[in-house]
Order: structure tokens, then C-alpha cells, then sequence
């Protein structure tokens, strides 16, 4: 089964040696994203919610970027530095999925890189 290496020029750079999304099958694999503002590489500053909504609005663009959105996320991973975040987290989260809710897994990762609070991966479906 071959695989597409998409770029994603509206999303975060990728911070190491892996694809920000492949394609396969039909499905479109995004890796974990933080909380980096794509045009700067900054990171965001302030609570998990503030980070959480830069997440989703990565995820966005690298969704968009490949011809897909939020209503075409099949599956999500949500990682936290602390499980007492997921309220918080799943409160901004549902602001992007609204009904289109996709099957996830949400798990405290106890440190996640960089410092950061949340991390979200996802696979879409064409």
C-alpha cells in the first residue's frame, strides 16, 4: 500500500524526524500536535485551554491543508502532562469536533515534550 507525505504549509513544522501527516488508504495520519504557533514556532503561553486551542487550530491546518476538516477526524489521541487537565481540555476540544464526534482515547502521559500540557493526534478519513 503506498503512502503520501503531505506538507502542510498552514501548520506547525514537524519537530524531529517524522512526517506532520501521511496518507494511505484513504486515511490521512496526523502526528501529535502542540502548542506552536505555525508562523513563528512559538510557543503558546498560559493555561491548558489556551494550549488546547492552538492544538485544534493546528490540526485544522494541517487538515485543510490536505483537503479535509474537522468533520472528516475519525479518531483522536489526546495526551496530558496531567489527567486533571481533561475537563479543561475536553471542553475546548468539543468547540472544534461540535457533533462530528470521533472515536478517542485520552491518556496522562506524566511529561510530554517540551513542557507542554496537551498533545492531540488524530486520523481522517477521505
Amino acid at each position: 500500500m503506498p503512502k503520501t507525505i503531505h506538507s502542510a504549509p498552514h501548520g506547525p513544522a514537524a519537530m524531529g524526524p517524522y512526517s506532520i501527516a501521511t496518507e494511505a488508504n484513504g486515511f490521512v495520519f496526523c502526528s501529535g500536535m502542540v502548542a506552536l504557533v505555525p508562523e513563528t514556532g512559538d510557543r503558546v503561553q498560559g493555561s491548558v485551554a489556551d494550549e488546547t486551542h492552538q492544538v485544534m487550530k493546528n490540526i485544522g491546518a494541517v487538515l485543510g491543508d490536505v483537503g479535509l476538516g474537522y468533520d472528516d477526524i475519525v479518531k483522536t489521541t489526546i495526551f496530558l502532562a496531567d489527567i486533571a487537565d481533561f475537563g479543561a481540555v475536553n471542553a475546548v476540544y468539543a468547540e472544534y469536533v461540535g457533533d462530528a464526534k470521533p472515536a478517542r482515547s485520552t491518556f496522562q502521559a506524566g511529561a510530554l515534550p517540551g513542557g507542554f500540557q496537551v498533545e492531540i493526534e488524530c486520523i481522517a478519513a477521505r
